[in-house]
Formats: C-alpha cells, sequence, structure tokens
C-alpha cells in the first residue's frame, strides 16, 4: 500500500514539475514580449509607417446648464499621439483632426495650430496641428526603440457642444498632413480611433541636399537666425523677405509668442511697442535670475509687439546701424524697389531652465505681422531649416554661418467677416451717372442710421470729389433728375480711407482711354503708392500711363503696375477745405492711361470689358461695384486723333496744376 502511494506521489511531482517548467517558460516568453513591445497596442505593433491615436478622456458639464442639449457646453479632454512606428525619419510632423461640434480648443500640449491662431481656437471644422518643440520624429531603429524621440503626445483641452452621455463627441476623422504618406480610413472604438499612415509608393520623393526641412516659398518670408549662443542667452536676427510683386507693408507691426518663457534684453533696428519688465520681475524670470537688474530688460511681454525704428534713427550708434533696418516699417514690392523689399533686426533673448544651454535654442511661435492699409497675412509655423548664409559684416570675402535657423512662411489671405480697406467707382463718357463704392464696403457702423443692404445711389460724377457726408443733396436732386429710385432709408457710405475712380474716357477703332483717380479721405500720407489692376480680356493691351510710371507684368496675368513719377509719389491726406465750412477735400492723384486693340479679339469696351476685375492699393485689393455702367444714351466713338488731343489737354492740365 505505502508502495503504490509513493508511485502515486512521484508521479504527481514530476507532473507538477513539468507544469511549473511551462508556466516558468510561459512567464518567461511574456516578460521578453513586454521588453520588447513595452505598452504598444497589437495596433501599434502592425504598423509600419505614422502611427495616430485619439482618444477620448472625459468631459464635464459647463455653465450655463441650459435644456438644450445641443446648446449645452462640455469641458472635454482628449490625447492624441503621434508614433513613427516606421523606417523613415519624420520631419514636421502635422496632423489633422476632424472635429464635428463646434469645439473650441483651448490648449495643445507638445503642438501649435498650424495656422498660426491663438488659443482658444474654434476649431468645429477641423483643425491641422505641428509638432512644437519636437517637429521631427526619429525612427526607432535609430534610437533604439526610445519612445521620447519617436513620439508626441499631445494633450487637448477644448470645449464642445452637444452630444449628451452616453454618447461620445469624437471627430470625423484623424490623418497626417505631411506629404509622402497615404492615410486609410480610421478604425473607431467607442472612445478610441487610430490610424496607420504608411509611405504612398506613387509619391515621387525630391532628393532634398538640406540637412534640415527645405526652404519654402510664399508672399512673405521671415528668417529667425540665431547668432550667438550663450549658455542661458543668445542673439538672434529677425529678417522679413517681401517675396510677392504686389505685396507690401507700412508701418508693419510683428508679434509672436514666446513659448519657453523667455524675454528680450536688447534690440537694434527695431523696438518693442511697450517696454515693460515687471513680468519679469514677478514671474520665473524674477525667481531664477534674483541678482539680475531688470530695469535694463526691454521686454518681457509673453507676445511682444515689435516695430521698425524711424529712418532719423538709421545711424543711431545704440539701436541702429543695422543694413535694412530703419525705414518706418516700409517693406516694398521687388518690382518696385528691391532694396526696401526686407527689413532686418536684431535681439537679444535670454532663456530660463531647463533651457540652460548652448544648444538649447526653441524659435517663438505664432508669428502675425500687419501693416496699415496692405493685405492680411497668415503665417504658419516656425520650419527648421539650414543655417542662413551672410557675408561678413567687416567687408572681408569671408561667409557667416548661422548657429541655428529657422523660416516662417506668411501668404496673403483674405478672411471672410474682414471688410475691404478701399474701394472703386465707376464712370463712363458713355453714360452720365457714376457707379460709386459698395455700401459699407470698408465696414458700418452699427449706431448710424442707414441702410447696410441698399445699393448705393448713383451720382453725377463731380459728387465723387466730396466725401460721403456732403453727398446727400447731390444724389438726392441726380435721382430726381434722372428718375432713379430712392429707397426709404438710404444707403451707407462705404467708409474707406482710400478710393479709386475708374473712368472709361473714350472708345476708337484701334484702342481706348481711361482715367484713375485716387482719393485719400484718411489723416495718414500715402509715400511711394502704387495700384495693380488686372483686366478679363484687355490687360495685355496697355500701352502708355501719361502722369504714373505704368508697366505691364505679364507673368502676374498681365497685371498693370502703376507708381507715382518723382513728385508724385505722395498721397496726401484728407485735408480743410479753401474756405470755412467747405467740405473737406481729399488727397488725389490722377492719370489717363491709353490701351492698343490691336492683338486683342472679341472685346467689347461698352459692355465692360474696360473696367477691371481686380484692382490692389498698396497690396490690398479693394471692393469692385457689384455691376456695370449700362451703354445706352451716349455710344460715341472718337477718331484717334481727337483722343490724342484730348490725352495732351489732359497732360498739360496736370503739368500746370503742379507748378
Amino acid at each position: 500500500m505505502e508502495g503504490s502511494t509513493r508511485k502515486m506521489r512521484r508521479k504527481i511531482m514530476k507532473m507538477v514539475s513539468k507544469s511549473m517548467i511551462f508556466y516558468i517558460i510561459l512567464f518567461s516568453v511574456n516578460i521578453k514580449a513586454q521588453d520588447y513591445d513595452g505598452k504598444l497596442p497589437p495596433a501599434e505593433n502592425n504598423c509600419n509607417g505614422i502611427f495616430l491615436s485619439y482618444v477620448f478622456i472625459s468631459r464635464t458639464k459647463e455653465l450655463p446648464h441650459v435644456k438644450n442639449a445641443t446648446a449645452q457646453a462640455w469641458a472635454f479632454k482628449a490625447t492624441a499621439t503621434v508614433l513613427n512606428a516606421g523606417i523613415y525619419e519624420l520631419k514636421n510632423w502635422k496632423i489633422f483632426i476632424g472635429f464635428q461640434n463646434r469645439e473650441l480648443l483651448v490648449s495643445a500640449s507638445n503642438a501649435v495650430l498650424l495656422s498660426g491662431d491663438d488659443f482658444p481656437a474654434p476649431v468645429g471644422n477641423g483643425t491641422y496641428l505641428a509638432g512644437y518643440p519636437q517637429a521631427d520624429l526619429k525612427t526607432s531603429i535609430d534610437t533604439a526603440g526610445d519612445v521620447k524621440k519617436i513620439q508626441a503626445e499631445i494633450e487637448l483641452t477644448g470645449t464642445q457642444f452637444g452630444i449628451k452621455p452616453p454618447g461620445y463627441p469624437m471627430p470625423k476623422t484623424i490623418k497626417l498632413f505631411n506629404d509622402g504618406y497615404k492615410c486609410p480610413a480610421v478604425k473607431r472604438i467607442a472612445t478610441k480611433m487610430h490610424v496607420c499612415c504608411v509611405k504612398d509608393p506613387k509619391f515621387k520623393v525630391k532628393n532634398f541636399t538640406t540637412k534640415y526641412f527645405p526652404r519654402q516659398n510664399g508672399d512673405l518670408l521671415i528668417s529667425y537666425d540665431v547668432m550667438q549662443a550663450y549658455p542661458n542667452n543668445y542673439q538672434a536676427q529677425v529678417t522679413i523677405q517681401n517675396s510677392n510683386p504686389l505685396g507690401r507693408l507700412d508701418q508693419w507691426n510683428l508679434t509672436w509668442e514666446w513659448m519657453r518663457g523667455e524675454f528680450i534684453y536688447s534690440m537694434r533696428g527695431a523696438y518693442t511697442r511697450k517696454k515693460d519688465y515687471s513680468n519679469c520681475v514677478y514671474g520665473a524670470a524674477g525667481q531664477y535670475y534674483k541678482d539680475f537688474d531688470f530695469s535694463k530688460v526691454l521686454n518681457c511681454e509673453k507676445k511682444p509687439t515689435i516695430a521698425d525704428l524711424p529712418q532719423e534713427r538709421a545711424q543711431d550708434k545704440d539701436v541702429g546701424m543695422l543694413p535694412f533696418c530703419c525705414r518706418n516699417g516700409s517693406i516694398m514690392p521687388t518690382v518696385m524697389n528691391a532694396t526696401n523689399s526686407k527689413s532686418v533686426f536684431q535681439l537679444q533673448v535670454y532663456k530660463l531652465p531647463p533651457d540652460l544651454n548652448l544648444t538649447a535654442l526653441y524659435p517663438p511661435e505664432r508669428w502675425k505681422i500687419v501693416g496699415l492699409l496692405n493685405p492680411d497675412y497668415k503665417c504658419g509655423q516656425a520650419l527648421r531649416v539650414d543655417e542662413a548664409q551672410f557675408l561678413d559684416p567687416t567687408g572681408l570675402h569671408a561667409t557667416v554661418i548661422a548657429i541655428a535657423s529657422w523660416q516662417i512662411v506668411c501668404n496673403i489671405t483674405k478672411p471672410k467677416d474682414r471688410a475691404n480697406r478701399c474701394c472703386v467707382s465707376y464712370s463712363a463718357y458713355y453714360n452720365d451717372s457714376a457707379i460709386p463704392c459698395n455700401t459699407c464696403a470698408c465696414g458700418c457702423d452699427n449706431s448710424v442710421k442707414c441702410s447696410q443692404n441698399a445699393p448705393g445711389l448713383l451720382l453725377p460724377p463731380e459728387a465723387l470729389l466730396v466725401p460721403f457726408a456732403n453727398r446727400r443733396e447731390k444724389s438726392l436732386y441726380w435721382a430726381k433728375l434722372k428718375h432713379h429710385h430712392v429707397p426709404k432709408q438710404l444707403p451707407c457710405g462705404d467708409n474707406c480711407g482710400v478710393s479709386i475712380n475708374w473712368h472709361i474716357e473714350s472708345n476708337y477703332k484701334s484702342g481706348w482711354t481711361a482715367r484713375i483717380t485716387l482719393f485719400n479721405w484718411g489723416a495718414v500720407n500715402f509715400v511711394d503708392w502704387f495700384v495693380g489692376i488686372q483686366f478679363k480680356k484687355t490687360g495685355s493691351g496697355f500701352a502708355q500711363a501719361f502722369s504714373f510710371n505704368g508697366s505691364l507684368l505679364r507673368n502676374m496675368n498681365d497685371t498693370i503696375f502703376l507708381k507715382g513719377l518723382p513728385g508724385l509719389n505722395y498721397l496726401m491726406a484728407e485735408d480743410d477745405g479753401p474756405k470755412p465750412g467747405d467740405p473737406r477735400v481729399p488727397g488725389k492723384q490722377q492719370s489717363v492711361l491709353r490701351f492698343n486693340k490691336k492683338h486683342l479679339k472679341g472685346i467689347d469696351i461698352l459692355k465692360g470689358d474696360g473696367f477691371p476685375t481686380k484692382l490692389l492699393f498698396n497690396g490690398e485689393e479693394c471692393a469692385l461695384p457689384t455691376h456695370l455702367l449700362a451703354a445706352h444714351g451716349r455710344k460715341w466713338r472718337a477718331k484717334s486723333w481727337v483722343i490724342a488731343i484730348i490725352t495732351l489737354l489732359t497732360f498739360l492740365l496736370m503739368l500746370k496744376d503742379l507748378q
């Protein structure tokens, strides 16, 4: 009996030992798998490309609490992840998150809005995010699987509307925005969604010879170059270059946002609009630099506003003496003045922990630049590019190379909610009336009692010479004389600081002429102004401008480029009339333009081909009338010798006015 019991025990022990060995082997294999894969879910393991994920974390009901579920605001938290699971480095990563619930994004860690907008930002139609400060994601192969170098995790907080619990306010999609990748449809499970974006085999890869991202083209290019570096501060040079033939800035103001607590100690070639160091004294800078004399600090704002110095400070030994600086913020088009097409300034920047070493260099973000009466520029993120090269300032035949360089590309855009800043009126020899600028072309004040929707009343051409406030009697008399309809509530004015009248002066067999008149109704003089004009059919027929310097830019859709001749390059501000009580007198410039019809086919000046389809003043696109003048009435076609006499007389009269 005892023998059989011993045999049974031995069998059980063998079975137990085998089971233990099996579990030990299984456990060791599991440990190895965890060591190799970390915390990556299976979807990431199976991705040979860029793995994107979005995880909805939580949300809480915000005030006010309302019964309408679609109007209720919720504060939400989510996390987006960009992981380089492929074999190619991802430079300057950009992703699109297709928000769809009227979201308002309040913050995003480790990323900035690609549009350059500030937080909070409405993103209900989706938004693009770019990496900051980690713009490049290395490969697992090159970093021995260092997750910090191959992955960016973005913590998102914001507000969304609608979708009451238990529903989940998830975006429509998430995808990579970098060239050369294609993303399939996202996979979603409850509060999580992910996608693996892979290299597009059809995409033609460009063989870049640059170390970093290649420099881009744009309407306005800004370069942020670090010229000198120290453990706790560095010197940077900022270059603003105009690359658009019709772009321009007057009295520019540049803003950006420091992302890591930096402050400006000093500047050369420009200045900050506010000289304030209180933010340093009471902030993190004051806690770290305890014995620092902050009274000498130029600016400690998180979002400083920087302006160009006036010309009289160009030779100032303390703040001037820098090439391409100190022109009172004027940046001209290259076709007008190549030398004055860029501005340069320098600044000394102090850093804070943990960036206290020579190579811890980060540019500011959210760049914005505006001018006096100029186009709107939308600036992108600061992209790391190859180090800029400069001529040796001492005059030697040597090249100075920057320590680090970033490029910011700004392009001209027209915000939907912004009114124009200039407008155009039409008149012609074949119609007694003039079409004024559009009602509220440059915005309207809601407190004024007038119609913001009614079209402007047709005017006698001479009424365009007086301010809108003095046109009431003339417009009503003209409407009565011509039997025009007058609405019960009269239309508002255009409220533009600059208006331009385009008058078709004549039409004959071999050509036609027009007269352009610039009016300045504002309080600021415009120096070295220019006008750009485009036509649908007739622009290439431009032959001559009699009182302006005119040229035809054939590579710009046959744009006619006009600027003042020496002595006529000022468009003066509005001034008082000659007598007390007289209407104020606008600054004015005028010229006759001549066009040929020789190589133009199928044009009809009387049917509107003589009116421009686009007109710009100092780069700003002006509002054009919504309808054209009817050609009923006088359809007189002049002989060429009559046109020559009229043009000559007009030119002589203008010369007489100048004397």
